[in-house]
């Protein structure tokens, strides 16, 4: 079953995977309703998506316990020049948002992993191009970070070719942006934020994302909100057994905004510490991203190409503080 009504109480639509099937005609009927979907807020939530229950525990569970060792034991593999590392609150300033003058830094710690890049590959040494840190505390940290990224990767490649079929191509269609996929996986944390904080302090300011497509977990304290196309902050509240999906800058490029990447926050005023885990399934570095030609006629004017690598270093060159700090 597919559907992508809302439930009572939530401001997203639902799409049922029904367990990802990509042949026949259910699969054509699940690709209709991410279109639905999408073209409404470029959010939804996902269900049956084949990931499993057990793989969820293990990565928040391996993020509370990141989050918990001493700051001088994070701070020993501050992030890098691959953007592989902890990154500590108040780190980054997201200055490129397109949806808000951001001047307080974001108050939300990570770590992030991303592809493994071995020194003897070709690509040793390029943007992103590396290997991850990982703490001496917690040896068994790289284990489930590795292997929720593996069965993230398989969710994430079967989910590509379905967005194909629903935007009218072949499943095949986007194989050529993921030979060597730039993918990052996120373990973050929100402290509580007090009620009085100021109006334009955030866990993480109003932004889009930059690649192709983020896959979201949560636990269940909630704080992400979606601004829809009227300008509306909706809560996306957390939906047990679902993900939250939404479209990034290149894939909202791809579509002339048919699918559109939509501005999100998080703001924690629950009083609780909050723990989100997004999986970032972006094209590769040297992708050309260039408007579908099914869309190029669209009444919105088709954006010019960019090659995602420039894109995405300019991006972060300039919102994170360790990049400006060498």
């Amino acid at each position: 079953m597919s559907r992508n009504d809302t439930q009572q109480g939530l401001a997203l639509p639902i799409v049922d995977l029904d367990g990802l099937a990509l042949e026949g005609p259910l699969n054509r009927f699940v690709a209709a309703s991410l279109d639905t979907a999408f073209r409404s807020t470029g959010f939804c939530y996902v269900a049956n998506t084949g990931v499993s229950n057990t793989s969820i525990e293990r990565i928040f569970a391996a993020s509370k316990e990141f989050h918990a060792l001493d700051r001088s034991a994070k701070d020993r593999i501050a992030i890098n020049a691959f953007h592989r590392g902890y990154m500590a609150p108040k780190s980054s300033l997201i200055q490129t948002s397109s949806v808000a003058k951001v001047t307080r830094p974001n108050l939300s710690e990570s770590f992030m992993a991303m592809h493994e890049v071995a020194e003897s590959s070709p690509r040793f040494g390029l943007p992103l191009q590396g290997p991850n840190q990982w703490p001496g505390e917690l040896p068994e940290l790289r284990q489930s970070v590795l292997a929720y990224l593996d069965e993230m990767t398989v969710f994430a490649r079967r989910f590509t070719a379905l967005l194909a079929v629903a935007l009218g191509l072949s499943a095949e269609h986007f194989d050529r942006h993921f030979t060597h996929p730039t993918i990052w996986l996120r373990l973050l944390h929100y402290p509580p934020q007090p009620v009085d904080m100021p109006h334009d302090q955030f866990g993480s300011a109003p932004h889009t994302d930059y690649g192709f497509l983020t896959l979201l977990a949560q636990d269940e304290n909630g704080g992400l909100e979606v601004r829809d196309r009227s300008g509306q902050w909706l809560p996306a509240q957390p939906l047990p057994g679902t993900f939250i999906v939404n479209v990034a800058d290149m894939l909202a490029r791809m579509t002339n905004n048919r699918w559109p990447s939509t501005p999100h926050r998080v703001r924690n005023l629950t009083g609780k510490d909050r723990y989100s885990v997004p999986f970032f399934w972006d094209t590769n570095m040297d992708s050309q991203i260039a408007c579908l030609d099914r869309f190029a006629s669209d009444a919105e004017q088709a954006p010019d190409p960019v090659i995602f690598g420039h894109y995405v270093m300019e991006r972060l060159d300039r919102n994170y503080a360790y990049r400006k700090h060498g």
